[in-house]
Formats: structure tokens, C-alpha cells, sequence
């Protein structure tokens, strides 16, 4: 099985630059190397398989370095605080405490609580985020599948999160958690439309839903100055459209001035207040999977994917979303939170009317220039 290499050509002296994109997948490569592929359609199914763990345990792997460790440190940053120092190099064990600790919890679950829908809440919000990095192209082979409506799918996927979020909320049996599925779902909604209409301006430039080839896209030059190429990243060809999507994606996760749905101060913590040990975990390990997804989805159709200069394709795509990741914690530190009201109406009547503009506008100046 074999596959072919996009390579970018340098505008200035027209010879072959880096390769970008290789087409042969990660599941398609750990079949070669494994030999997989000679035992048919099982084989085929385990590459898949092994693909998928290996691009979750990443992406699990960054969160768990996010959540108990990174977010601390960035905050103590902001508010002039010494953050987690005394486990560890630089605190670092504190991902294994915290992790002990949240876990060794008794798990209470309340007395009238749904316990199907409040048992399968975390894990609809923590696989939804999952399953949207099947798609993503991340450098260096590290690819599971580029299906031809891939924005599409992703856009998909992570909303099923809102699903988890209302269940959590309703099955909780609290008052304040069900206020808190509530204002998810309204917030969701309202920052959902404006966020694919905006990626709909980028599928107009591309001419495609397909990851890969919106990464490919990207990699011609945009200008040059100083000698210093600058590429068609779509962040650079519509700064606009970029940062309607951030907020709108700042929004989708939930983070700081649109955490409304787990207002402490209003509503104790929203959906999540009846939560306890592992079932807490799954949520908080699905709030912070959204974040870098968000990131991810930014990097690939804003910032030329895994593209940059001399470092590994992945370094790049990582550095890229953990970039996102820093965003969202500066704001959260910078940023007071906005009223339920506010925020519904930023999302209805700002950043929808915005986003719809963008897209028009988009449509004429590519109609224009084909």
C-alpha cells in the first residue's frame, strides 16, 4: 500500500519545499509497519484501532497536563501568585496527585438523580471532543481519516457535547444544575451558527470541506517582505473571519467572559455540581479535550495546520493549540464574566449578524477574483 506526498513549492526560487501532507493515513502506515494489512478487513479494523489509541492517549496526555498543572501556572502568571511548586520539578506531580486524589473520591450520586442519563453525561461530553480529532490532520503521519466532509463531521461531533451538558443538568435533580444545562444550551446555540458560518467563509477560499486539502490550501505564498515569504494562512487572508471564529470558539468552551453555565458565584458550578470523583474527572477531562479541539480546529483551517519551519509537522500543530490554550487562560484572567443576558445577546445579535457579513463578503471577493 502506498501512498503520495503534497509538497509546497517556494514562490521565490520555484523549488520543491518541505512535503506537507503525506496522503497515506496513521492507520494505513501502522498496517504497513505492523503488517496488518495482510489479515483483510480484521487487520485493517485493529490499525484503526491502535491508530485511534494512539492519537487519544496524546491528546489525553496534554490535557492531563492542562488541567491540574498548566492552567495553575498560567493564572498564578496572570495574578502575580506562585501557583503548584512544591511537588516535583516545577510542580509537575501534581498531575499525579490530583489525579489520585479525584479519583479515590467517594462518588455520591444524588437521591432523585436519572442515573442513566447521569451516568452517561460525562461520557457524551468527554467522547465528543474525542471523536473530533479523528480528522484533524496533525503532521508527521499522525492523520486517522480525511473523509471529503470533514469540517462538517467535526462541527458535528464536538456539539453533541451541548447533549451531555443538558443531561448532566437535568439529571442531577439540583436546581442550579439544571439552570446550568440551560445556559450551556442556550450559549451553545447561540455561538454554534455564528462559528460554522464563519468556517463556511474558509471552506469558500478553499473550495473544500476536506481537511487535508484546506491544510494544502494554505501553503502557497501570500507575499513576500524582506525575503521573508509570508503564507495563505486564512488568519492572514481574512483576519476578520479569524477573529470572529476565536470568540466564537472562546465561547463554545465555555471558558472565561462566556463561563456563564458554571457560574460559581450564581449557580454553584452548573451541570457539574453534583458531581463527584470519577464522573467529575470525565467532565473536567471534557471540558479541557473541547479547549484543545477548539485549538485544533483553529490551527487547521486558520493557521496552515502542522506547516512551519524547520521543526516536525506535530511540534508545530501542538504548539499551534497549546497556543489557543494560553488564549483561553489569559482571558480567563483578564476578562470579568458577562451576564446570561449579555452573552445571549453578543451571540444573536453581534456575532451572528458578523459572521453572516463575513461570509457575503467572502463570496464576492472570491467571485470577483475567479
Amino acid at each position: 500500500m502506498t501512498g503520495t506526498t503534497v509538497v509546497a513549492t517556494d514562490a521565490a526560487s520555484g523549488l520543491p519545499a518541505v512535503p506537507l501532507q503525506d496522503t497515506v493515513l496513521l492507520p494505513e502506515r501502522i498496517g504497513e509497519l505492523t503488517g496488518l494489512d495482510g489479515f483483510g478487513l480484521g487487520g485493517e479494523l485493529l490499525a484503526t484501532f491502535l491508530a485511534a489509541f494512539l492519537i487519544g492517549n496524546l491528546m489525553l496526555a496534554m490535557t492531563g497536563v492542562a488541567g491540574p498543572w498548566a492552567k495553575r501556572k498560567i493564572t498564578a502568571a496572570f495574578t502575580d501568585r506562585i501557583a503548584v511548586n512544591r511537588l516535583g520539578p516545577a510542580g509537575l506531580f501534581i498531575i499525579v496527585a490530583d489525579s489520585v486524589r479525584l479519583l479515590s473520591k467517594e462518588l455520591i450520586i444524588p437521591e432523585n438523580a436519572d442515573r442513566p442519563a447521569y451516568d452517561l453525561a460525562p461520557i457524551v461530553v468527554a467522547a465528543s471532543a474525542l471523536l473530533g480529532f479523528a480528522v484533524i490532520p496533525m503532521g508527521s503521519g499522525l492523520h486517522l481519516a480525511d473523509p471529503e466532509v470533514g469540517l462538517a463531521y467535526v462541527f458535528a461531533v464536538s456539539g453533541i457535547a451541548s447533549l451531555g451538558l443538558v443531561m448532566a443538568g437535568y439529571a442531577s435533580a439540583n436546581k442550579y444544575s439544571l439552570l446550568g444545562g440551560l445556559r450551556a444550551v442556550a450559549q451553545n446555540i447561540a455561538y454554534e451558527i455564528p462559528l460554522v458560518i464563519t468556517g463556511m467563509s474558509v471552506v469558500i477560499f478553499a473550495g473544500t470541506l476536506q481537511m487535508g486539502e484546506i491544510v494544502a490550501a494554505q501553503h502557497e505564498t501570500l507575499v513576500e517582505i524582506a525575503g521573508i515569504s509570508i503564507p495563505t494562512w486564512y488568519a492572514f487572508v481574512n483576519p476578520f473571519a479569524f477573529v470572529l471564529f476565536l470568540v466564537a470558539n472562546f465561547a463554545e468552551v465555555g471558558r472565561n467572559p462566556f463561563d456563564t453555565p458554571e457560574a460559581p458565584t450564581e449557580i454553584v458550578a452548573g451541570y457539574q455540581t453534583e458531581y463527584s470523583s470519577v464522573h467529575f474527572v470525565l467532565i473536567y477531562l471534557g471540558e479541557f479535550l473541547h479547549i484543545f479541539l477548539g485549538g485544533a480546529i483553529i490551527a487547521t483551517i486558520f493557521l496552515g495546520g502542522p506547516a512551519g519551519p524547520v521543526l516536525p509537522g506535530i511540534v508545530w500543530f501542538i504548539i499551534k493549540i497549546w497556543a489557543v490554550f494560553f488564549a483561553t487562560q489569559w482571558l480567563r484572567s483578564a476578562v470579568p464574566r458577562v451576564r446570561i443576558d449579555q452573552l445571549i445577546e453578543i451571540g444573536w445579535k453581534g456575532l451572528l449578524v458578523l459572521s453572516f457579513a463575513n461570509l457575503v463578503l467572502t463570496a464576492v471577493i472570491v467571485g470577483l477574483i475567479a
